[in-house]
C-alpha cells in the first residue's frame, strides 16, 4: 500500500548528476515504494532543480535506519560547524534564506 508521505522544501547548494555539476532549488522527501532499492518502502531523497529539466537530479533511497543515522550524523556536523563558525554566523545565514530555504519543508507533495 502506498504511504503517500511526501514533502517538498527549498534549498541551496550544488549536486552533481550525469550531466555535472548543477545548482539545487529544492529537495524532496518522501517515504513510499522505492524505484530501485529492494524494499518494501524506503524514504527518498530527490535533489532538483525544475528549470534545469530531469538531468538535473540527484536521487536517493534509503532504509529508515539509514535515514535515521544520515540525519543523525547530518545533525551532528551542523552543531560542529556552528561552534566553529559561531552560532550568529548560521543564523544570519538562514535569515538570509527565509524560512522555507533554511530548510522548512513548503509543500506536502502525493504520489
Amino acid at each position: 500500500m502506498c504511504t503517500t508521505i511526501a514533502m517538498r522544501t527549498a534549498v541551496r547548494g550544488s549536486g552533481k548528476g550525469a550531466n555535472g555539476w548543477f545548482t539545487l532549488d529544492h529537495a524532496n522527501v518522501g517515504y513510499d515504494h522505492p524505484y530501485h532499492a529492494p524494499y518494501e518502502h524506503a524514504l527518498s531523497l530527490d535533489f532538483v532543480n525544475d528549470a534545469q529539466g530531469p538531468s538535473a537530479r540527484v536521487a536517493v533511497e534509503l532504509t529508515r535506519d539509514s535515514a535515521r543515522g544520515l540525519a543523525e550524523a547530518i545533525l551532528t556536523a551542523l552543531d560542529e560547524a556552528d561552534a566553529y563558525e559561531g552560532d550568529a554566523a548560521a543564523a544570519a545565514g538562514d535569515a538570509a534564506l527565509g524560512d522555507a530555504a533554511a530548510g522548512a519543508p513548503s509543500a506536502a507533495l502525493g504520489r
